[in-house]
C-alpha cells in the first residue's frame, strides 16, 4: 500500500500518532522524496528504565516504521511493504536527546525494483544507528522488510 499523501502531511500526521506521539519520539524532517527521515527521541520520566536512561522499548519504536515509510513513498502503489524482523544491539545508555537517520539511495529503491519485478519477495535488511548528542552511537538496530510487487486481479467475464 502507498501513501498517497505528501512527506509533509505524512510527517504531521505520524507526529500525532499516539505510539510516537506519547513517546516523546518525532520525525524532525521527512523528505518530499521520500529518500530521507530523521526521528528524535527526547529524554521524559515515562520513557526512563530503572537505570535513568532511555528505556530499550523507546529506543526500539523510533526506528520501527521509517524505512517502510520511505519504501512505501518511493515505491507507490502496487507494492506491500511490512516490517518482518528486526534486532537490537545495546551499545552504551542512551541519555538525553536522540536521533536516528534513515537513508534510502537510489540504488537500494533499484534493488527493491529489480528483485520484485515479477511477482517475488525480497526481505531486505537496512541498519539503522540511534546517536546521542555527542554523535555516540547508542543503538545498533537492524530491520529486516517484507517487500512484495502486487498485481491487479482482474475479474473474469462469467
Amino acid at each position: 500500500m502507498a501513501i498517497p499523501v505528501s512527506a509533509t502531511f505524512a510527517r504531521r500526521i505520524m507526529n500525532l500518532w499516539p505510539p510516537l506521539l506519547f513517546s516523546s519520539i518525532r520525525i524532525e524532517k521527512l523528505a518530499k522524496d521520500y529518500s530521507y527521515c530523521r526521528v528524535s527521541l527526547k529524554e521524559r520520566p515515562w520513557n526512563r528504565n530503572v537505570n535513568k536512561s532511555h528505556y530499550g522499548g523507546s529506543l526500539f519504536s523510533m526506528t520501527d516504521p521509517f524505512y517502510a515509510l520511505l519504501l512505501m513513498g518511493k515505491l507507490g502503489r502496487g507494492y506491500r511493504v511490512w516490517d518482518k524482523s528486526a534486532d537490537i544491539e545495546f551499545v552504551k545508555p542512551g541519555k538525553g536527546k536522540l536521533t536516528a537517520e534513515f537513508i534510502l539511495t537510489t540504488e537500494m529503491v533499484s534493488k527493491v525494483l529489480e528483485a520484485t519485478e515479477n511477482g517475488a519477495k525480497y526481505l531486505p535488511k537496512f541498519v539503522v544507528e540511534v546517536k546521542d548528542a555527542k554523535g555516540d552511537v547508542v543503538c545498533r538496530l537492524t530491520r529486516e522488510l517484507y517487500i512484495r510487487r502486487v498485481f491487479a486481479k482482474h475479474k473474469q467475464a462469467a
